[in-house]
């Protein structure tokens, strides 16, 4: 005998996943091909959001119907809950990044002379209310000191700016800087990113700053990106 209710669950947790996938999808291809406003993207992608948390839901409720006589509907609510867990598991994630980390988006190795930006759109400075909070959170974000001479850092700073696939916008030696821009994998967020190779007497000094261009809050996203930038290049050298 069928299991009705677990069957019909199982379709509507289905019909929410496939339409979760389906927002989310046409927000990133309208953000990043598109040419759509934030706002326009997020808010559709919120509604995918709230379509994988309800297909999530009716799966779990239509798995519960199924355990109580085991007949039928099973197949459908498995394939309800991996439709809708993606989007709804990627949505938590994101909210849980912005509860757990400060609201800044501008992060600086230096935040007492960090690097200026000379190249980007918008090129402010790092803001001074961003050196406490940021201490706090992001501990492991510091300057990187390397016995390497100047050139050499420098030459090994750009070709890891180059192998990540940043787009560089200014790589002058005499400057002492390398600016580029990073793109992320999913929405393609444009976050700038400056790194300063300084002369030491032991050697050379690393320092970089990373700020998104969008939104007041980046949920860790740059201190990983200096501090994972900074990893490679100090096992590289």
């Amino acid at each position: 005998m069928r299991n009705v209710t677990s069957n019909r669950l199982g379709l509507l947790s289905i019909l929410c996943g496939l339409a979760s996938i389906v927002l989310v999808g046409v927000a990133v291809w309208g953000f990043r091909q598109g040419g759509w406003p934030w706002p326009q993207s997020y808010r559709l992608a919120t509604w995918g959001t709230w379509a994988a948390l309800a297909g999530c839901l009716a799966a779990l409720a239509g798995l519960a119907a199924w355990l109580r006589n085991r007949k039928g509907g099973g197949a459908a609510v498995l394939l309800g809950l991996v439709l809708s867990l993606p989007v709804a598991g990627m949505s938590v994630a994101f909210d849980l990044a912005a509860r757990m980390t400060p609201p800044i988006n501008d992060i600086s190795t230096d935040t007492q002379d960090p690097p200026v930006f000379w190249f980007t759109v918008t090129p402010t400075d790092y803001p001074p209310a961003n050196a406490e909070p940021q201490s706090a959170a992001y501990p492991a974000v510091r300057p990187l000191e390397l016995d390497l001479s100047f050139d050499d850092a420098f030459g090994l700073a750009l070709a890891l700016v180059e192998e990540r696939g940043w787009q560089v916008l200014s790589a002058d030696p005499d400057e002492s800087q390398i600016e580029a821009i990073a793109t992320s994998r999913l929405f393609g967020f444009q976050d700038e990113v400056a790194i300063r190779v300084t002369e030491t007497d032991t050697g050379t000094r690393i320092d970089m700053r990373s700020r998104s261009r969008l939104g007041q809050v980046d949920r860790g996203a740059n201190a990983r990106r200096i501090v994972a930038f900074l990893s490679d290049l100090e096992a590289r050298s």
